[in-house]
């Protein structure tokens, strides 16, 4: 058997107030801590959740003119009978976000969200 190429893939985003963000996507995911590297101001210059056996890595956007967090998105499916989790998520990422399609059914899901956050981060979660 041949040794694995790569060791992980990572979820990583930029974004303006990177210790707000690590507790806000630390609740909505229920997520655990795995590492945090604060700047002197208290932002993070690198910090990493487990989501869901999944690393999302969050740091500070230091470009000023930078676009953040919408020009990609995350995506995640749960599949059928997860449905309790996405609407969790949804009700917590749901706060002060940019709603484009509202949890409830869509042509490949019975039930999908898209928005984007109050950090500027695209999310489309389904089961």
């Amino acid at each position: 058997m041949e040794e694995s190429l790569m060791y992980r893939s990572a979820m990583q985003v930029f974004v303006k107030g990177s210790d707000k963000a690590l507790a806000f996507y630390q609740n909505v995911f229920d997520a655990k801590v795995l590492c945090s590297y604060p700047d002197s101001d208290g932002t993070l210059m690198h910090s990493e959740l487990d989501v869901y056996g999944q690393i999302m890595m969050i740091s500070e956007l230091i470009e000023e003119n930078a676009v953040t967090g919408n020009t990609m998105m995350f995506c995640l499916h749960f599949g059928e009978g997860k449905e309790a989790i996405v609407q969790r998520i949804y009700d917590l990422l749901k706060d002060e976000a940019k709603i484009i399609s509202p949890l409830g059914p869509c042509g490949y899901s019975p039930l999908e969200a898209d928005l984007i956050d109050k950090f500027g981060v695209r999310w489309c979660v389904f089961v």
